[in-house]
């Protein structure tokens, strides 16, 4: 069998990068028979092409093995290590510390289907659905993610997402933002932690679109989630999967971006 099947499959170099960040098996019990590279594979081929899980190619693993290892990563936070490894890297080979110093805050309101789960109305973007609160760095590559239904404010949103930061942002000192964020949630973030909010605003005399300082590197980065059509709409029951899916779809482009063969 070759070691690509699909275009989304990893490279032998690519695997090289995080075979050795995926969890061993458990001690005791039967033991492990799947191929990891292969679970992975599986699970980037449905996260492109938005496929559901019972309508994975038969050259995967069954997809009940697939989905098994997806909620169990999810639960112990594996996929979110992987992604951290992987940022820290990615950042250094661009020559900059592995901790950033700056970011960029906003969200971005998709519609959800028929599956179910958590919901709700934005007044604002007339979505109904969920919103996908992140913060990136400077490069555009994520930090946290926070996913609520679409009737959650930017505040309380952002008050959840930096209730969930790690070490790994530790060194934070400024977060730009804009106008959907009001002084309440300023006020809140002076209180409890190190780095502070700082508006960029649009100009009221402002027509049409125009890029904006900073912030045009999260909308980038919201570009970058759409290439991925399991991420066009919200397609999960849980938002603990949702935010998975983006974890691991920036886990791929930083991959990518590391081994681009």
């Amino acid at each position: 069998m070759p070691n690509q099947i699909y275009p989304s499959d990893l490279t032998d170099s690519q695997w090289n990068l995080i075979k050795e960040l995926i969890p061993p098996a458990k001690f005791g019990g039967r033991p492990r028979n799947r191929d990891m590279r292969q679970v992975i594979n599986a699970i980037l081929y449905l996260l492109v092409t938005g496929i559901q899980w019972r309508y994975l190619p038969r050259e995967y693993p069954c997809w009940q093995s697939v989905y098994y290892y997806f909620r169990q990563w999810r639960h112990d936070g594996t996929w979110q290590r992987i992604h951290d490894t992987l940022h820290a890297q990615v950042r250094r080979a661009d020559g900059r510390h592995k901790h950033p110093t700056a970011g960029c805050l906003d969200s971005q309101s998709v519609k959800t289907t028929s599956v179910g789960g958590t919901r709700g109305f934005d007044s604002g973007k007339r979505v109904k659905g969920r919103k996908r609160h992140i913060l990136v760095d400077t490069l555009g590559l994520l930090l946290c993610v926070a996913v609520t239904a679409a009737s959650v404010s930017e505040n309380e949103g952002a008050k959840l997402l930096f209730k969930r930061l790690k070490g790994g942002t530790k060194k934070l000192r400024l977060i730009w933002v804009d106008g959907g964020y009001k002084a309440g949630l300023f006020a809140w973030v002076t209180e409890r932690f190190q780095f502070r909010l700082q508006q960029v605003l649009r100009c009221d005399e402002q027509k049409g679109f125009i890029v904006l300082p900073r912030r045009w590197v999260v909308e980038r980065t919201f570009s970058w989630l759409n290439n991925c059509r399991r991420l066009s709409k919200d397609y999960e029951a849980l938002t603990e999967s949702s935010e998975a899916m983006i974890y691991i779809a920036m886990t791929r482009l930083m991959l990518r971006r590391l081994e681009p063969t």
